[in-house]
């Protein structure tokens, strides 16, 4: 049974034009990933889902494969990532053989080959557990949220916890959004991560970065040689 790695990365990305091949320090972001995926040392195979040609090739001078293209249907900017994985999952299967784990993991810099071996190591540990993602903390008490009426007055979403000290309010975590581990049976099974029975690799807020948006990117250069200082 394979463990193999999943690097979902589309031509057609619209706010930041063709990101999955656009150099970040240095290297195409795809590359990251797939330097990351390589030195875990966990993974029989190490697959781009891609539906563009430039990102195969720059996919396998890196050391990963792109033996096939994802369809139309799944390449639009509405698909989700759960069909875009069972499709991958489903042509290692056909071509390759039977799949124990997978992970799929998105095109980003921050990501690391320990937290991606962390995952790893949790699915074994726990049996009964589906998945393992990664997340972060929020950097503001979310019980202290404030919301908007449409005439904009501000009041708070639970005004019980005003005067209550943030050591006080119960710790809260988000999505990293950097990857997803999972058993083969429960990515076909579950269609959606966080409904299943699930398990974090909890990562420092200052290496978690969305890269949506030129800002985001941005943002990221700036904060990159820290995080790899």
């Amino acid at each position: 049974m394979s463990t193999i790695c999943l690097i979902p990365a589309r031509g057609g990305s619209k706010r930041i034009p063709r990101k999955n091949a656009k150099l970040f320090g240095g290297r195409p972001l795809l590359a990251w990933t797939i330097a990351a995926a390589r030195e875990s040392g966990v993974f029989d195979a190490i697959l781009v889902s891609t539906d563009d040609e430039e990102i195969a090739r720059i996919a396998t001078e890196h050391g990963a494969e792109a033996p096939f293209r994802r369809p139309a249907a799944l390449a639009n900017d509405h698909a989700p990532t759960l069909p875009v994985v069972e499709h991958a999952l489903a042509w290692f299967e056909q071509h390759r053989g039977p799949v124990g784990l997978a992970c799929c993991a998105y095109a980003n810099p921050f990501l690391r080959a320990e937290d991606l071996a962390a995952g790893f190591q949790q699915l074994q540990a726990h049996p009964d557990t589906d998945f393992v993602v990664s997340v972060t903390t929020f950097d503001y008490p979310i019980h202290r949220a404030l919301r908007a009426d449409a005439d904009g007055n501000v009041a708070m979403l639970w005004p019980e916890n005003l005067l209550k000290r943030s050591q006080d309010l119960p710790a809260t975590l988000h999505d990293a959004g950097q990857f997803y581990w999972g058993r083969r049976a429960a990515f076909q099974a579950h269609p959606v991560v966080f409904a299943a029975r699930c398990r974090a690799v909890q990562l420092p807020r200052g290496q978690v970065q969305d890269l949506d948006t030129p800002e985001d990117w941005a943002l990221a250069e700036t904060r990159f040689p820290c995080v790899h200082a």
